[in-house]
């Protein structure tokens, strides 16, 4: 699907672009290694229409391969577009697990980074009509029936893995953790109304529907304080916070001065009232991080993620 830009822009672009200034790219295409309306379909989507309509790109194409955490996807891009300068990658934490889960022979080091884009919670959900009604309880349930308490979340080796793993490993248990890994909130949300999964855990905006609509209800966010209404599970008694983060990549052989033109076309895109207006409506939290800041930080996420993996005890379904 492709978008073009109309109209005029320089009333909502703020004072430094205000005088129309040309696209930065004419086509721009965005890989986004996940099925059709989850976590990085939603961002990636959301900053090219902030590029469009900021005027940093003339046109906009998107390219969902989803499968395995976004490992499939990442091969595929590295294969087809690593010399590409008009091309990004959508990824984020979700994928540095699944590669350390998985050993792909493609990791995230076969990828350059352009800029971190957001952050966001886990919610932890049950259905309305669960018996677990606090995280403590939930503990207690996997400290006492791990067997019986399996916890729907995205991919195997994400970060709805990782929570799973860091709440098992409160209880006592991260080795009994029965975890149903799925490719989308909305398969999440479909195991806990069957009654398939005891719990789930997914971004906000996967499950903010269904909690509206009183199908499920949330028990805690993994924040450090309170999001969105929700208490944050470390305030309940329960230690275990973890922010999510998503960001955007450019192929190792794209060189420097083309990666710094990508670069400038996402800062546009982001300066746009167009993608303040989506972080409001989807409840993420704005994250920017960018250049050496970025590389460095994604070499520490990159090191910690095996950690946690062989620390939490997190294995394949």
């Amino acid at each position: 699907m492709q978008w073009m830009a109309t109209g005029a822009l320089g009333a909502a672009m703020p004072a430094a672009w205000a005088q129309a200034s040309p696209p930065v790219l004419g086509n721009l295409r965005i890989v986004i290694p996940a099925n059709e309306g989850g976590g990085w379909d939603q961002t990636g989507r959301a900053l090219g229409a902030a590029m469009l309509a900021s005027g940093a790109v003339a046109q906009v194409s998107y390219e969902n391969v989803g499968g395995k955490g976004g490992t499939i996807g990442l091969a595929q891009y590295v294969q087809k577009y690593n010399a590409a300068p008009d091309t990004l990658l959508m990824s984020g934490m979700v994928m540095v697990g699944a590669v350390a889960l998985q050993k792909s022979v493609v990791d995230m080091r076969a990828v350059q980074p352009v800029a971190r884009l957001t952050s966001d919670y886990e919610v932890v959900a049950v259905r309305t009509d669960s018996a677990i009604q606090t995280p403590k309880d939930l503990i207690n349930r996997l400290r006492t029936e791990p067997g019986s308490t399996p916890v729907a979340g995205g991919s195997a080796g994400g970060v709805d893995h990782v929570y799973a793993g860091m709440l098992a490993r409160v209880a006592g248990k991260a080795a009994d953790l029965t975890y149903q890994p799925y490719p989308g909130g909305a398969q999440v949300v479909e195991a806990l109304l069957s009654g398939k999964a005891a719990v789930g855990i997914s971004g906000y905006s996967e499950f903010s529907d269904s909690i509206a609509s009183g199908k499920l209800r949330a028990i805690g966010v993994s924040s450090k304080r309170p999001f969105l209404g929700i208490p944050s599970i470390r305030e309940q008694g329960v230690d275990a916070d973890l922010a999510n983060w998503r960001g955007v990549f450019t192929g190792k052989g794209v060189p420097p001065a083309a990666a710094d033109v990508l670069l400038e076309a996402v800062r546009r895109g982001v300066a746009h009232d167009a993608w303040h207006k989506a972080i409001k409506r989807s409840n993420w939290d704005a994250s920017w991080m960018e250049g050496k800041n970025f590389a460095g930080f994604l070499d520490l996420d990159i090191s910690m993620a095996g950690v946690m993996i062989y620390l939490l005890k997190l294995k394949q379904s």
